[in-house]
């Protein structure tokens, strides 16, 4: 990850390191994943880590995909709100995160419940 502190204001040093860590930023904040990749890494990283279960009740994760390119968000169809728990989310954030380069850009997740199982 890039460190902030490269700019020392009072000399000028290191001002263009700072304008590629700006432009940088901003083709992460832009991209835009395909369903179908996106998806993908959401199967593997849950054979890696599988989903939480309540009271003998699982996690079902049906699909993903993107729906905003600026501030990269993501829309998950679940089966149950209440099973996906914070931890797991922020376990898909940094899957996703890791696998596209996300590294400066917030991530937002957004989950919808399927009824129809």
């Amino acid at each position: 990850m890039h460190q902030l502190y490269l700019y020392q204001p009072k000399l000028g040093q290191r001002v263009n390191k700072l304008f590629d860590l700006i432009n940088d930023v901003e083709k992460q904040n832009s991209i835009r994943i395909s369903t179908s990749v996106l998806n993908q890494v959401i199967n593997e990283a849950i054979a890696i880590v599988q989903p939480p279960t309540d009271k003998g009740k699982r996690l079902k994760i049906f699909y993903g995909t993107q729906c905003s390119k600026k501030l990269p968000t993501f829309v998950k169809k679940i089966n149950d709100k209440e099973l996906f728990h914070f931890s797991y989310e922020r376990y898909l954030v940094n899957q996703i995160r890791k696998e596209f380069g996300l590294e400066g850009t917030p991530v937002r997740i957004i989950v919808k419940e399927n009824k129809k199982e």
